[in-house]
């Protein structure tokens, strides 16, 4: 079977000067190897006539999919449209639906009045078929050139987002013999990704060729990815899942969950299972776990609340830490983080907290509390368990490894103290 590849180019001054970071192709490449298409290149180009033009010579000489993003909104410098007119020989003309859709946009949405301006975003080439935008004005278009499929979509994730899932993968789909593709996905946690190889290379090793496994590192945490593509669905599914159970015992003891999820998610499964409740008690980390488990949908089904305690007085007025815990063994501290727990449960009125307390940096060490030093705890009324770590990193990623190894000592602590009771 023919494998399908396709090159993802994402187009904006912003993105190569780090002003945006781009997270459209990232997506998109994940949800084209979902469906058995083969992402070759990913390249970013600026607002540039000539350097577009010569990205879709490229690309087009290497890929049959050609993924286009970005250059469509209706200023001077979004330039892509009226390129993709004159590289595919076509005269740009008004689409009715596309129209239909800013009018729709502007009157019943926006409730503003438009101008020329945004007329101009129904423009298309005649030359292609128009994808409709449910969630933006600037419409999508799809075109075909000596065997190639092109298609330009908005800049704007959750517009390009929509576009694909609900257009354009399906026409792949439709217009090429696609493998079949099957893949499992589980989470570790508390093991770097040397060690983990190390532990698992002979079963690495002895995979059979048509199944590949991916480490994907990110934060404290490993994903392990079994992928395997062939022309039976059924015969791929059996086989990797054959070689998933025996990658799940390996690792037992670090697995989070056998499901491609977030460690977030796999706690809130935890919670809900269980019928239990959780808040957080933050200092350092300011508030970045509640926003962890909150961006889940559902999650007030099992998060109470929080208090970002970030300075001594709350500490000692909201949550009743002793001043004098404070004053002696400091706020960052194990003394001060089980108090912080005693009081937020309390406070919350819930069946577990999560505690943090530490310093970030870059600055506010010292010899004997240094940056990166962070104090964890987790519990419950009847027990806690309170770490020291020491993270080496800028302030972004020591806050991050931080939620993460909460998070992580939760699961755990919910596992421990459930098991036990049962």
């Amino acid at each position: 079977m023919e494998k399908i590849a396709a090159s993802i180019i994402t187009i904006g001054d912003e993105l190569l000067i780090g002003q945006v970071i781009d997270t459209n192709s990232a997506w998109m490449a994940q949800e084209l190897n979902k469906h058995g298409i083969w992402v070759r290149h990913r390249l970013a180009v600026g607002d540039v006539w000539d350097d577009i033009w010569q990205a879709l010579d490229d690309e087009s000489r290497q890929s049959r999919i050609v993924l286009i993003t970005g250059g469509l909104g209706p200023t001077a410098d979004d330039i892509t449209k009226p390129l993709l007119c004159e590289y595919f020989g076509g005269k740009l003309v008004f689409d009715e639906g596309a129209l239909a859709n800013v009018r729709h946009i502007f009157e019943n949405v926006l409730k503003r009045p438009m101008i020329e301006r945004n007329l101009k975003q129904a423009e298309v080439p005649d030359v292609c078929t128009v994808i409709p935008n449910e969630r933006g004005t600037a419409p999508g278009m799809w075109f075909e050139k000596n065997g190639v499929i092109y298609v330009s979509m908005p800049g704007v994730p959750h517009e390009m987002k929509g576009m694909m899932s609900g257009y354009v993968l399906q026409a792949l789909g439709r217009h090429f013999t696609l493998p079949a593709i099957s893949h499992r996905t589980l989470l570790t946690a508390g093991i770097g990704e040397s060690f983990l190889a190390e532990h698992i290379s002979r079963f690495e090793s002895a995979l059979p060729e048509s199944v590949k496994l991916a480490y994907l590192p990110n934060y404290g945490m490993v994903r392990l990815r079994l992928t395997a593509t062939g022309a039976d669905k059924r015969s791929l599914e059996e086989l990797v899942q054959t070689q998933f159970d025996t990658l799940k015992e390996l690792v037992a003891e670090w697995m989070v969950i056998d499901e491609d999820l977030s460690l977030q998610q796999a706690v809130g499964r935890l919670l809900k299972q269980r019928g239990r409740t959780i808040g957080t008690a933050e200092s350092c980390t300011g508030g970045y776990i509640a926003h962890l488990l909150t961006a889940i949908p559902g999650a007030s089904e099992y998060y109470n609340g929080s208090v970002v305690s970030y300075a001594n007085g709350i500490k000692e007025k909201v949550l009743h830490v002793d001043p004098e815990t404070i004053e002696e063994k400091g706020a960052v501290s194990e003394e001060t983080v089980r108090e912080m727990i005693q009081g937020a449960l309390i406070l919350l009125d819930t069946d577990y907290i999560i505690a943090t307390s530490g310093i970030m940096g870059p600055d506010g060490g010292t010899p004997a509390k240094p940056v990166g030093w962070v104090w964890i705890g987790v519990g419950n009324r009847e027990k806690m368990e309170v770490r020291s770590f020491r993270f080496r990193f800028d302030r972004q990623r020591n806050i991050e490894l931080t939620a993460v190894n909460a998070l992580n000592m939760l699961r755990k602590f919910i596992w421990d103290t459930t098991d036990a009771a049962q």
